[in-house]
């Protein structure tokens, strides 16, 4: 579906949805632990559906009452399950080592650039402690065997979703296991929010000087959880702020004791925008390392901040939904913006305004949102082609948009 949005500031109060990475890892936990759960203040997107859509076909069931999700965790693992990923690399790379670790035959099928994404980290790990692939590079494909514990030798700089899905099935193996870094980890935070949700589900792991270390044999306990708001998602209304909107954000948790690594939006915001009196001399630089899902948002900030801005360390961009490097350059470019692409990363010039103009979602939820957000600093008005990309992450964004003032051609909603 392709939306117009018309300049219009945003003001009131918003309510943002819980964190994705939270919610992924705290239904994967409670799964995993024989008996009931309850997961709280659940936002339900078509990534967690996915992830609930695997661990039931793995042997959970869940029962789902408003934001709340009853989850009866997995007694006898299913023997064989087809595990429909959709196009959550989330859901792929967590589950993959959990389902081997239950020793459960399974095939993997996903949609849009989901079967692009590589997963050669682990047929190379996994391949060498009990488990066979029939993988050709794309999907669908298959696991067998049993997941045996030992020495993981992973790096750092591909993507922390893979030390998060061995993080979270390791605990079930019966020998101890060491993940070894082979290079400087990027995404800590996301890794620490997978340890953080394992421990509320009784189960440790401990950060060494090379990696990691898990006990074998541990059990996850149930447990009553709640998931906390979305730092990703409040980006985009911090962002508005930012470039002349007034939204207060109801229910973000104290960025000192949230492990979300895209809390630091807050503090870019306040440098860039806000903190005038001490002001940003010469260009200012963005390490994106551990805030890959900031990009696209921090580009519209940045564009308006009065400063050049350079973002480094965003290479892993070009294999998410889209090649966000690019996609993003393309949105402010279209929209009237000044920005050049590098090796691993973005420059962003300052513009006094966004002019309007056609940008391609490029079915990429956070490209898609990124533009209505710019919107709100257009002098003219800006189509977003293919909105739908939403519902991925944040199904409710428009309806938000649309309450907090924000305005649409001919009143249009994404039903």
């Amino acid at each position: 579906m392709d939306i117009t949005f018309l300049p219009s500031k945003l003001n009131g109060t918003v309510r943002i949805p819980s964190s994705k990475s939270v919610s992924h890892r705290a239904l994967i936990c409670a799964a995993l632990a024989e008996g009931t759960s309850y997961v709280r203040d659940i936002s339900i997107s078509q990534d967690i559906l996915a992830t609930m859509d695997t661990l039931t076909e793995l042997g959970a069931s869940f029962e789902t009452e408003g934001n709340v999700i009853k989850v009866s965790g997995i007694s006898r693992p299913s023997e064989k399950a087809e595990l429909r990923c959709c196009e959550s690399g989330s859901t792929l790379r967590f589950i993959i080592p959990v389902a081997c670790a239950l020793g459960t035959f399974s095939t993997y099928h996903g949609k849009g650039r989901l079967p692009e994404r590589p997963i050669d980290i682990y047929t190379r790990e996994l391949s060498e402690k009990g488990i066979t692939f029939d993988y050709h590079n794309t999907m669908p494909f298959t696991t067998s065997g049993k997941l045996k514990g030992g020495v993981f030798h992973i790096e750092g700089n591909v993507s922390s979703q893979f030390i998060t899905g061995l993080l979270l099935a390791l605990p079930l193996c019966e020998a101890d296991s060491e993940i070894i870094l082979t290079s400087p980890l990027q995404s800590e935070p996301y890794v620490n929010i997978t340890i953080e949700c394992m421990k509320a589900f009784g189960v440790k792991a401990e950060r060494t000087p090379e990696g990691y270390r898990v006990k074998g044999g541990q059990k996850y306990s149930p447990a009553d959880y709640t998931s906390e708001a979305d730092f990703s998602q409040a980006a985009f209304f911090v962002t508005a702020n930012s470039i002349g909107s007034s939204v207060t954000i109801e229910n973000l948790p104290d960025p000192v004791h949230s492990a979300q690594g895209d809390k630091k939006i807050i503090e870019i915001a306040e440098r860039l925008c806000y903190n005038k009196k001490a002001g940003v001399s010469g260009e200012y630089q963005i390490n994106a390392s551990d805030i890959p899902d900031l990009v696209p948002t921090l580009a519209v900030l940045c564009s308006l901040s009065g400063n050049t801005v350079r973002i480094t360390n965003a290479e892993r961009l070009k294999i998410k939904e889209s090649d966000r490097l690019d996609t993003t350059a393309r949105m402010i470019s279209g929209i009237g913006g000044k920005i050049e692409k590098t090796d691993d990363g973005l420059i962003i010039t300052p513009v006094p305004h966004f002019t309007g103009g056609t940008v391609d979602s490029f079915n990429d939820h956070r490209i898609a949102m990124a533009a209505a957000i710019a919107a709100t600093a257009a002098t003219g008005n800006v189509t977003v082609r293919g909105f739908e990309s939403i519902r991925k992450s944040y199904p409710d964004f428009l309806n938000d948009y649309i309450k907090l003032g924000g305005k649409t051609e001919n009143g249009i909603t994404l039903e």
